[in-house]
């Protein structure tokens, strides 16, 4: 019996050796498709990278946290989206909007309210806007509770203002 056993070991490195198994013939593969090599997504920004655009803000969206920050946008992104060229959703792209006036983003029809609002997004409009809204631009159609936090207010400014020097 073991030297049953052993021939069958040494049968089998002797085939494997010279490419061939000891295993019945299967049928044949099909032929692959030949397909052009896909190319690697590029990767990303790091953590620390991100995390940079952050830093280099002015105070106090400085000392925020980019993910947090995206971590609270999540709430946003029913409606709103921050990146570069992407589309109006229920509300207006937001990306390049800090510095600058309400009601700028093409093709989006503003309420009335914030089409005339003539507020401009720096940090202390948007730190009142996003604790209430509506005391900021009375009549506003964003239904939004506000976020209670400042830290959190703080960080998904900082997160807008660096997504939008993407």
């Amino acid at each position: 019996m073991r030297i049953a056993i052993a021939a069958a070991v040494a049968v089998t490195l002797a085939l494997g050796a010279c490419g061939q198994s000891s295993e019945p013939a299967s049928a044949p593969a099909p032929a692959a498709q030949a397909t052009a090599p896909q190319p690697a997504a590029a990767p990303g920004p790091s953590a620390e990278e991100l995390q940079a655009l952050v830093a280099a803000l002015p105070a106090p969206l400085n000392e925020g946290n980019y993910e947090n920050g995206r971590r609270v946008f999540a709430q946003c992104r029913s409606c709103h989206v921050v990146e570069k060229g992407g589309g109006n959703r229920v509300g207006p792209n937001l990306h390049d909007t800090y510095g600058h006036p309400s009601g700028r983003a093409p093709d989006f029809r503003y309420s009335p309210a914030m089409a005339n609002a003539g507020v401009t997004w720096d940090f202390a409009t948007l730190d009142r806007y996003l604790t209430r809204p509506r005391d900021v631009v009375p009549g506003t159609l964003m239904v939004f509770a506000g976020l209670r936090k400042p830290e959190d207010r703080r960080d998904v400014i900082a997160y807008i203002a660096a997504e939008s020097q993407r």
